[in-house]
């Protein structure tokens, strides 16, 4: 055999070892309940309700007199989890229709407060975290 020969050989064989020693990931598909799908669309409608509120100039205003950046309410509003939003959203269809929003301020400031003392937020100086 000349050199070339054996060099298409030795690289043939390399391949095919590489081929047969490289591993495959195993596909995986599961089905998607109705409920899952559902709940993953209401979460996104209560999310951009929640950010559409803190649009309004007497929310902003209100958010901005308790030293609250509006920036800052839209942040954490998007970084809260689906179980948040929907408890916002539960409390927000508690407040009469027509009102102020005064309650949903206030509900946000405690929320703000509470996540400033667990330390996942830093807002207001004169909270503290725990750890």
């Amino acid at each position: 055999m000349t050199i070339t020969a054996t060099m298409k050989r030795f690289c043939g064989t390399l391949c095919a070892v590489a081929l047969f020693m490289s591993a495959t990931a195993p596909a995986q598909a599961a089905l998607v309940g109705t409920n899952e799908v559902l709940s993953q669309a209401q979460a996104s409608a209560d999310r951009t309700h929640l950010l559409q509120m803190l649009e309004r100039d007497a929310v902003r205003d209100r958010l901005s007199a308790m030293g609250v950046d509006p920036a800052d309410a839209r942040e954490r509003v998007q970084r809260m989890t689906d179980q948040e939003v929907a408890q916002l959203q539960g409390r927000l269809e508690e407040v009469p229709a027509g009102g102020d929003g005064l309650g949903l301020v206030v509900f946000i400031f405690v929320v703000f407060i509470v996540t400033d003392a667990i330390g996942a937020t830093d807002i207001f100086p004169f909270v503290q975290p725990v750890n």
